[in-house]
């Protein structure tokens, strides 16, 4: 089952980062940034959907008809000529689904902790929404999954197949008010990087013997 990691790390994500970059004038290091903090936010925050029977239908629905990974199939396409409006407004639809409320906190936090403004990260979150969807389509395809408990171990397998304290943190940041120190950690303990030790992330770090 390839990780998130793997995907962003892949010749098809770093076509991806150069695609969403040249689409919203970001520099290609920042946009990398900003996915490689987001994907997981996304992934956690559709974890936390599919603990609910209505949740995880709507998202089985989803990934069944519309979102069933063709999108990655044509990167060249998508990206080639901008990409299409359908695709962004898709994205805007499934940001509010899967974040709710707290979709301004999120933009927020990784607005500062990638140093681009809250705008553009929020049109590189439209496009990056689909994009995991499509991703999350191929995987479920490709694994056989047609309940609730299959998407859900699915989705935490993608996540890095991490405890569900790591889930809770994201959980977290999902609930905070937009600090985003927070995102630090959950980075670092989604995408198995490490990042800094201090304060919280030491604390957290201590607890998941990271």
């Amino acid at each position: 089952m390839s990780g998130l990691l793997d995907l962003l790390s892949s010749p098809m994500g770093k076509q991806l980062i150069s695609g969403v970059a040249s689409q919203t004038g970001q520099p290609e290091n920042k946009t990398a940034d900003v996915l490689s903090m987001a994907m997981p936010l996304l992934l956690g925050a559709m974890k936390k959907n599919v603990s609910s029977p209505q949740g995880a239908e709507g998202l089985m629905n989803a990934l069944s008809s519309k979102h069933d990974g063709g999108l990655l199939d044509n990167l060249g396409g998508l990206f080639g000529g901008g990409v299409d409006q359908s695709v962004i407004n898709d994205g805007a639809g499934i940001l509010g689904h899967v974040f709710g409320g707290k979709q301004a906190n999120v933009e927020n936090a990784l607005s500062q902790k990638s140093g681009l403004d809250a705008g553009s990260v929020a049109q590189i979150l439209k496009i990056a929404a689909p994009l995991v969807m499509a991703y999350l389509g191929k995987q479920k395809a490709q694994s056989n999954v047609n309940d609730a408990n299959g998407l859900n171990s699915l989705l935490g397998s993608m996540l890095g197949g991490q405890p569900a304290q790591n889930q809770s943190l994201i959980t977290t940041l999902l609930d905070a008010d937009g600090d985003g120190s927070v995102l630090d950690d959950v980075a670092g303990m989604v995408m198995g990087t490490s990042k800094k030790k201090s304060g919280l992330g030491g604390l957290l770090g201590g607890l998941f013997g990271k």
